[in-house]
């Protein structure tokens, strides 16, 4: 995983061209049994969370006629500093695999983004489908390529790793599988998981996103002279380095 992609700037595009072009190699894989849907989640954040998440700023200006006179008493004259109530509606996308004779939702798979992992309410809702997911039978797949912030509760000896795939199908549930991986390793291949009895099509994360880093040109939008976003373990950081500096040789 390349951790300049983490970036708060860079991210969304990132997060959504990923999960696009999962949803591409999946559905040869899943057909003609299942077919992979793209979902769109929305959150409406405050201009302070725009900022913290990467998105501009966004000026909305009304045409509504202004209002007679406030009946409310006169405060002392001055400059005040105010905030305004200025929403941004903020949209990320997941994968839902159906079967196709029925409809029914088999397997949910979701990439992390910085609004459902680091954002307060943003991870409250999120945390709030998943355990009702947890609930039901449906088949979940998370994926976190995310190294800030805290990593989704799993029960039992915590684990320490930069990245995590968690695999729970709900034929299983309590169990589930959880590939856990760091910077220096790659991306590991994890099955999808469908309805028992199913072969399960093996999804290679790791080439997915090596071709989507050349096909988007990411390189050309990346700065490679200045540390990572959020920075490197120190351990780390002359391991990076070297890999930069051979890449643009």
């Amino acid at each position: 995983m390349d951790p300049y992609l983490e970036h708060p700037a860079l991210w969304p595009d990132v997060h959504n061209r990923l999960i696009a072009a999962i949803a591409d190699v999946l559905s040869p894989l899943v057909a003609p049994n299942y077919y992979v849907g793209l979902e769109r989640r929305t959150y409406l954040l405050k201009p302070d969370d725009v900022v913290f998440i990467g998105r501009p700023d966004v000026a909305i200006i009304s045409g509504h006629e202004p209002e007679r006179l406030s009946r409310r008493p006169l405060a002392e004259a001055g400059v005040l500093t105010v905030d305004v109530p200025m929403n941004d509606e903020v949209g990320e996308y997941f994968l839902e695999v159906h079967e196709v004779t029925t409809g029914r939702l088999v397997t949910i798979l979701e990439l992390l983004s910085p609004v459902n992992k680091l954002h307060p309410e943003g991870r409250r809702e999120y945390e709030e489908k998943r355990g009702q997911v947890f609930k039901a039978r449906t088949n979940l797949v998370e994926v976190d390529l995310l190294r800030a912030g805290e990593p989704m509760a799993v029960v039992g000896r915590p684990v320490a790793s930069d990245y995590r795939i968690l695999v729970s199908r709900g034929s299983q549930r309590p169990r589930a599988q959880l590939y856990a991986f760091n910077l220096r390793q790659p991306i590991p291949d994890f099955p999808l998981p469908l309805l028992p009895g199913d072969e399960e099509p093996i999804v290679g994360l790791n080439e997915i996103v090596n071709e989507l880093y050349s096909r988007a040109r990411f390189d050309l939008r990346l700065d490679y002279k200045r540390p990572p976003v959020p920075p490197l373990r120190q351990e780390d950081v002359a391991w990076a380095q070297a890999l930069v500096e051979a890449w643009q040789v």
